[in-house]
């Protein structure tokens, strides 16, 4: 695996790629990976004949307040893992390289940002969809892959790459999971044990959302009021929100007439944990489904 740190050589080896007759799929990290990692890595290498990736914890997305100081790393390690894959190039540059002194041009999704974490976190998805569309116009793939955990991250991302006519597509993943349900992320190394074991609340939630459906609920209230009473019986849990809204917008809705994700932000300790569920209408066959949760 070729390691580069420079955005102009990682941009003639893309261009040199690409003179080739190569296709190019890019999975971006801020490292410390898990399973969910390297299953988007997988599937971009399956997807394409040549498989970028990067590693940078992005500044521009924490808050003052949040954890950007102590964001687990582990440089060595996921070098490691992505070899396994394979990874066939690492674009792993350092924060001035990316934000050189006096950068001052921003990207934002503008309506797809409201709700959900971006009113917990502002800030955060301009700084999310800048430094994407600064690696895609660097590492510039073919394809690109995100996982469905961070699900207002990928709709912003979507949104983006439309509305500016990027030469790309996004693929989405599904959410990849423990075996006992909580999804994968690479802040669950915060959890104390009996964190962790708080922390799968967040599935039985989206699970009582899910049987509620099944049982023939009609409003996203339903949901999502399913979803809060299983967190507000948990001990040690701060709820941050439970909504049920548009999956495809991310809008507000009340009657359950398309798919709609029902999302949930909560702290447990000092780590703050996300997850989601998408549900389609109950006239529809696969919305019976928990297969995504379990």
């Amino acid at each position: 695996m070729e390691i580069i740190a420079s955005p102009t050589e990682m941009q003639r080896w893309s261009e040199n790629a690409r003179r080739h007759g190569e296709t190019l799929a890019f999975v971006p990290t801020m490292g410390f990976l898990h399973e969910g990692h390297l299953t988007l890595m997988r599937e971009g290498r399956r997807r394409a004949t040549r498989l970028a990736s990067s590693l940078f914890v992005n500044p521009t997305q924490f808050a003052p307040n949040e954890d950007f100081s102590r964001y687990p790393r582990n440089f060595d390690g996921d070098c490691k893992l992505m070899r396994t894959v394979p990874v066939d190039v690492l674009f792993a540059p350092e924060p001035e390289a990316m934000f050189p002194k006096g950068s001052q041009t921003w990207v934002e999704a503008t309506e797809v940002t409201k709700g959900l974490c971006g009113d917990h976190r502002p800030g955060h998805f301009r700084g999310v969809t800048t430094v994407c569309a600064k690696l895609f116009n660097i590492v510039k793939p073919h394809v690109a892959l995100f996982g469905e955990k961070d699900f207002q991250q990928l709709r912003a991302i979507q949104r983006m790459v439309v509305d500016l006519n990027f030469d790309l597509q996004i693929i989405p993943v599904a959410t990849v999971r423990e075996p006992d349900g909580l999804a994968m992320s690479s802040r669950n190394a915060y959890l104390e044990p009996e964190e962790r074991k708080r922390a799968l609340a967040l599935n039985r939630a989206l699970r009582a959302a899910c049987e509620i459906l099944a049982r023939g609920a009609q409003t996203t209230a339903d949901l999502a009021g399913a979803a809060r009473m299983v967190l507000q019986q948990t001990p040690g849990l701060e709820i941050e929100y439970v909504d049920a809204i548009d999956a495809e917008t991310l809008a507000p809705m009340d009657r359950i007439d398309r798919a709609v994700v029902v999302a949930i932000a909560a702290r447990v300790g000092k780590t703050r944990l996300i997850d989601n569920v998408v549900l389609l209408p109950s006239s529809e066959p696969e919305s019976l489904s928990l297969s995504s949760i379990r």
